[in-house]
């Protein structure tokens, strides 16, 4: 009971449904539905399937080389097609197109990746820097490392993005703090921190529309 609890939560009958049909190729057999279903149970999740190699989804769904490379490429396609990060010179309205533009990055990510976004006045992107690769549930993040590459550059605002590989975007005592440190330095550098968004499984958390950008 448990188990079909975990499939439900993770909208299970439509993944299943999907998965069934790539597995079956194009049909909805029984033998490519117990397949898909043996693969939820086994990594619990989709954005778990999605992290998977070949050979562990092969093994995991009984299932064979080809099915597996199937689904694997077909899970790399959709994350290709749904993750449209900003370019240089591009212009974002909100927490919520960030969100939608980089979602797909984070999806299964095992580890917290911190993101500096680097703006110029008219915050049009100038590039993006990946400051940090942490933990399970930790990245340590050190204002040197984030503001040295935005003075080389000459970056006027930036926006921060890290993902919570559990799912929950709520922030951590950490994230509050590391974002008043990260605010702080701006303001004496002169540079302005517009967000920092911590993304979830299914949503996120933006500390502007929170009204929590503070160096309080």
């Amino acid at each position: 009971m448990e188990r079909r609890e975990e499939l439900s939560r993770d909208n299970g009958r439509d993944i299943l449904d999907l998965m069934s049909n790539l597995l079956g190729r194009g049909g909805d057999t029984t033998a490519a539905h117990r397949a898909s279903r043996r693969l939820l149970l086994h990594f619990g999740s989709a954005q778990k399937i999605a992290g998977a190699s070949v050979e562990e989804i092969r093994r995991a769904g009984k299932i064979s080389p080809n099915q597996a490379r199937s689904l694997y490429y077909a899970v790399k396609l959709g994350r290709r097609v749904c993750s449209e990060p900003f370019r240089a010179g591009e212009r974002f309205s909100n927490s919520q197109d960030l969100f939608q533009r980089y979602r797909a990055r984070f999806y299964s990510c095992s580890r917290e990746h911190f993101y500096s976004l680097q703006l110029n006045s008219k915050n049009r992107l100038i590039r993006e820097v990946l400051v940090s690769i942490g933990s399970l549930n930790a990245s340590v993040v050190h204002p040197r490392e984030v503001f040295a590459p935005a003075v080389r550059d000459s970056a006027a605002a930036l926006v921060f993005l890290h993902n919570h590989p559990s799912g929950d975007p709520a922030p951590s005592r950490e994230d509050e703090e590391c974002t008043h440190r990260l605010f702080r330095a701006g303001q004496i550098l002169g540079i302005r921190v517009l967000d920092h968004i911590v993304f979830g499984h299914g949503g996120y958390f933006s500390f502007s529309d929170a009204g929590r950008l503070n160096g309080a």
